[in-house]
């Protein structure tokens, strides 16, 4: 069954209806929150929908996954290190991350920078159909 969660807010922090509101801290992160919009628990088998907010001077951590990302920009001025190319994003821009690509989101403005990131659940170790 499908699920709807509204989005209620724009300030200070972009929020959705029944979505927790995490502090992003993961490998020297700073000044970022993650909410998942849509994930397992609401049923989503093949994706996951995350939101992404850094506050000014903030950073996202210096990742590397297995798995490709798509994020869409929803507010604010940043910029993303994809391997070695720095990138500058604001609204509506669109970027691939491929598998294995290390990447790094800062924010260049004064106001918050949001964006959402689709990625592919993670597979459960107990799950027979995931091996």
């Amino acid at each position: 069954m499908g699920v709807v969660h509204k989005f209620k807010n724009r300030q200070p922090s972009f929020l959705w209806d029944g979505i927790k509101v995490e502090e992003y801290k993961s490998g020297g992160a700073r000044d970022a929150i993650k909410q998942v919009i849509i994930g397992p628990e609401d049923g989503s088998q093949n994706f996951v929908i995350r939101y992404f907010e850094i506050a000014p001077g903030g950073k996202s951590s210096l990742d590397k996954h297995s798995h490709d990302h798509g994020i869409v920009v929803l507010r604010g001025k940043g910029r993303v290190l994809l391997g070695r190319e720095v990138h500058e994003l604001s609204f509506g821009d669109a970027v691939y991350i491929a598998p294995f690509e290390e990447h790094q989101f800062e924010n260049m403005g004064d106001e918050p920078f949001g964006f959402l990131c689709v990625i592919r659940p993670k597979e459960k170790k107990n799950n027979p159909e995931s091996k």
